[in-house]
C-alpha cells in the first residue's frame, strides 16, 4: 500500500509536524481547520485546507463526520490524528475503516483495551509486568472502595479509569478523606469523560515519571525505543523531558523494554505507544497506563535513537515491516524537550491574544516544533502549548547547557509564557544532579507566586531606544525606513520618557553622545553602544557585554524580549508639567513653552489673548506614535502662538507665549 495523500485531524505544533514528515515523503498533507484555525499555521503549510466547523473543539476537531467527510473529499487514503482530540477515540478508528480511509494508529480493539486503565493493568498484571497494588474491580459501591482502600493502606490514589492528565485523581492520605475524595473524583471523571468508574492505586511517595516508547508493525515485529524521563510536571501534565533517564542501570532497562514489549504484544498492539511507569526509590516500577498514540515528547527519542516516529507510524499504517530489529537500537547521547506554554509561569493560568513576535532559536542541537509564527493568535478554545524546544548534546550537562542557552534567546512578546520557570528549572542545582521526581517543582519552591518584579534597566533602555528610532522624522518625509536612517537626535539632546507596567512608572532619559548614549534609569546612569538595529531587534554594547533585545509594538503597547522574559510596556499619556521647557531668561510671570521632544503639532487648543487656567491644555504634540498635552503651568494669558496643526517641530521650539496673571 502506498499514500499519496494524508489528511492530519489536528492543529497546532503536532499537525505541523505531521505535515513535515508527509512532506519529506512525498506525500501531500490536507489539514482540517475550525473557524478560530482558518489562517493558523497548520492550514498555511498544508497543501490543502477544509473548514470543519465552529471553534469549539466539540464542534469541529472532534466532529468525526466532518473530518471523515474532509478527507473523502481531499481524496486522502489516511488519517493521522497526531495526539490529543480523536487520537485515541476508538469509534474514530473505525469509522476511519468503514469511509475505507486507513487511521494512522492502533487497531480499535487495542484503543479500547488499553484506554480502559483497569483493564490495561489487568492485562499488565497478566503479561507479568509489575503494577501497584490497590483495587481494579468492575464493583464501585462506597462501601466495597472504602473496604479496599482499607486493604491497600494509604496514601493513595483514587483515578478515573477513562482518564488522563489528572482529571478525576484525587490524594487521600486518611479513611476521614476518602468519602469526599471518592465524590470529587467521580463527579470529575463523569464530567470530563462520561464514566466515573475509578480504581483504587497505592501511592507511590517521591517517584519518577518514567516512559517507554514501543513500535510494533501487522508482521509481528515489535521493539521498544528505550525510555523518556518526564518526572517534572505541574498539574499532572508534564513540561520537560529528556533521554535518557539518569535512574535507570543498563539491567534495569532493559528489564522494563522486556516488559513493555510483553504488554504490547498481549494487548495485539500496533503502531507506535508509550507506557508509562512510577519508578520508586528503591529502583522497584509499577505500569501506570499505556497512551495509544504518538506522545508530545516524542522528539527526545528521535534524537538519541536517529528515527522519526512520524514516518515509521506511517510506514506501518502502510503495511511495511520495522526496518529495524531491537539489536539495532541504541541510544547516542543526551536530549530534553521543553513545552512552551502560553501560561502565567507561576498560576499555570493560559494567556490568551495576539503574539506580537516570535523567534525561536536556532543552532546545532536545537530543534523547534512550532505551531505559530508572529501576528498569529492564541485562542481561547485549545490547549495553550505554542511550540517544544528540543536539545540534543553528546552529554547530559552539554544538554543543559544547550537548554539554559536556547531559553536564554528565546522570544515570544505579545503573551505570557512559561520560559521564566523553564529557565528557572535548567538552572537548578536538583535538575543539573538529576535528581527530578515528580514532586520536583514543589520541592524546589518554583511552584510559589513570586511577588511582581521591576522591570530590568536593560528592557527600559531598549524599550526606550526602540521608541526613539522608530519615531524618527528624518525618515517621515520620505516614507523612508528609521531604522535605515539610524539615530537623529542632536549630540547632547536629552529625551525623558515614560512608560508604565503592572502599575509601577517608569521613566528614562536618554542622550546622544558623540559616540553611544547615555541613560539615566531611575538614580542610576549607563553608557551604551547602539551595535545594529533592524525592525524587531536591537543588539547593544551594555553593561559590558553585547545584549540582544526583541522588540516590537502593538497599538500603544511595547514589547520587549530579553534573555527568555518578555516585558509589556505602555508608554505613559501626556507630560507632566514639571518637564514643560521654557525659554532660559525669561522674564518673571512670562512663560516661553517649548517643545520637550520633536514631533507633529496635531492640535491648537487657544489663541491668542485667551485667559487660560493652571494645567489647561494649549498645544498637543505627537511623538512617538503617542499624544503629549503641554499645558499651562500656571494661570495666564496667551500673547502668542508660534505652530499650527501639522507643523513638525524639534525639541526645544516656542510654542506658546504666556504671561501669568498676578
Amino acid at each position: 500500500m502506498y499514500f499519496n495523500t494524508i489528511l492530519v485531524a489536528n492543529r497546532g505544533e503536532i499537525a505541523v509536524r505531521i505535515m513535515r514528515a508527509c512532506h519529506d515523503l512525498g506525500i501531500a498533507a490536507v489539514a482540517v481547520y475550525s473557524e478560530a484555525d482558518r489562517t493558523a499555521l497548520h492550514v498555511r503549510q498544508a497543501d490543502a485546507a477544509y473548514s470543519i466547523g465552529p471553534a469549539p473543539a466539540v464542534q469541529s476537531y472532534l466532529n468525526v463526520e466532518r473530518i471523515i467527510e474532509a478527507a473523502l473529499r481531499s481524496g486522502a487514503q489516511a488519517i493521522h490524528p497526531g495526539y490529543g482530540f480523536l487520537s485515541e477515540r476508538a469509534h474514530f478508528a473505525r469509522a476511519c475503516a468503514e469511509a475505507g480511509i486507513v487511521f494512522i494508529g492502533p487497531p480499535p480493539a487495542a484503543i479500547e483495551l488499553m484506554g480502559s486503565k483497569i483493564a490495561a493493568k489487568q492485562l499488565a498484571a497478566q503479561a507479568g509486568v509489575p503494577t501497584a497494588p490497590g483495587y481494579m474491580g468492575a464493583e464501585q459501591a462506597p462501601a466495597r472502595l472504602r473496604a479496599e482502600a482499607q486493604r491497600a493502606g494509604f496514601p493513595l490514589l483514587i483515578k478515573a479509569s477513562a482518564g488522563g492528565g489528572g482529571k478525576g485523581m484525587r490524594t487521600v492520605r486518611t479513611l476521614a478523606e476518602f468519602g469526599p475524595a471518592l465524590e470529587g473524583a467521580k463527579r470529575e471523571a463523569a464530567a470530563a469523560f462520561g464514566d466515573d468508574t475509578v480504581f483504587l492505586e497505592r501511592l507511590i511517595e517521591r517517584p519518577r515519571h518514567i516512559e517507554i516508547q514501543v513500535l510494533a508493525d501487522t508482521h509481528g515485529h515489535c521493539v521498544h525505543l528505550f525510555e523518556r524521563e518526564c518526572s517534572i510536571q505541574r498539574r499532572h501534565q508534564k513540561i520537560i523531558e529528556e533521554s535518557p533517564s539518569v535512574a535507570l542501570t543498563p539491567a534495569l532497562r532493559a528489564e522494563m523494554g522486556a516488559a513493555v514489549v510483553r504488554l504490547a504484544q498481549a494487548a495485539g498492539y500496533v503502531g507506535a505507544g508509550t507506557m508509562e511507569f512510577m519508578l520508586a526509590e528503591d529502583g522497584s516500577y509499577y505500569f501506570l497506563e499505556m497512551n495509544t498514540r504518538l506522545q508530545v515528547e516524542h522528539p527526545v527519542t528521535e534524537a538519541v535513537v536517529g528515527v522519526d516516529l512520524v514516518q515509521l507510524q506511517i510506514a506501518i499504517a502502510a503495511g511495511a515491516p520495522l526496518p529495524f530489529t531491537q539489536a539495532d537500537l541504541t541510544q547516542r547521547g543526551h536530549a530534553i524537550e521543553a513545552r512552551i506554554y502560553a501560561e502565567d509561569p507561576a498560576t499555570f493560568l493560559p494567556s490568551t491574544g495576539r503574539v506580537t513576535l516570535f523567534a525561536a532559536p536556532l543552532g546545532p542541537g536545537i530543534r523547534n516544533d512550532i505551531g505559530l509564527e508572529s501576528g498569529d493568535d492564541v485562542s481561547v478554545h485549545y490547549d495553550p502549548m505554542l511550540a517544544k524546544l528540543i536539545v540534543s548534546a553528546p552529554s547530559r550537562p552539554a544538554a543543559i547547557a544547550r537548554l539554559r542557552q536556547a531559553l536564554d534567546t528565546y522570544t515570544v512578546l505579545g503573551v505570557i509564557t512559561n520560559i521564566p520557570l523553564l529557565q528557572a528549572i535548567a538552572g537548578h542545582p536538583l535538575f543539573a544532579d538529576g535528581a527530578t521526581t515528580t514532586d520536583f517543582l514543589a520541592d524546589t519552591g518554583l511552584l510559589v507566586t513570586e511577588e511582581q518584579q521591576a522591570v530590568p534597566a536593560e528592557a527600559l533602555i531598549a524599550a526606550a531606544l526602540s521608541d526613539v528610532l522608530d519615531s524618527s522624522p528624518a525618515a517621515q518625509p520620505t516614507g523612508g525606513n528609521p531604522w535605515q536612517v539610524g539615530p537623529w537626535r542632536a549630540l547632547g539632546d536629552a529625551m525623558p520618557l515614560h512608560y508604565e507596567e503592572a502599575g509601577q512608572h517608569y521613566t528614562i532619559i536618554l542622550t546622544r553622545l558623540q559616540s553611544g548614549w547615555h541613560a539615566v534609569v531611575g538614580t542610576s546612569t549607563y553608557l551604551f553602544e547602539l551595535v545594529s538595529a533592524r525592525p524587531e531587534e536591537l543588539v547593544l554594547q551594555l553593561a559590558g557585554a553585547r545584549q540582544r533585545f526583541a522588540v516590537a509594538r502593538a497599538g500603544n503597547e511595547r514589547f520587549v524580549g530579553w534573555r527568555g522574559a518578555s516585558y509589556r510596556l505602555t508608554p505613559a499619556t501626556g507630560l507632566s508639567v514639571d518637564t514643560l521647557g521654557t525659554r532660559p531668561g525669561s522674564a518673571p510671570g512670562h512663560a516661553s513653552l517649548a517643545a520637550p521632544m520633536p514631533g507633529t503639532i496635531i492640535k491648537v487648543l487657544v489663541e491668542p489673548g485667551q485667559v487660560v487656567e493652571q494645567q489647561q491644555p494649549l498645544v498637543v504634540l505627537e511623538a512617538m506614535k503617542m499624544e503629549h498635552v503641554v499645558a499651562a503651568p500656571y494661570t495666564g494669558v496667551v500673547q502668542q502662538l508660534h505652530v499650527q496643526p501639522g507643523v513638525l517641530v524639534a525639541k526645544g521650539t516656542i510654542l506658546v507665549e504666556l504671561d501669568a496673571i498676578t
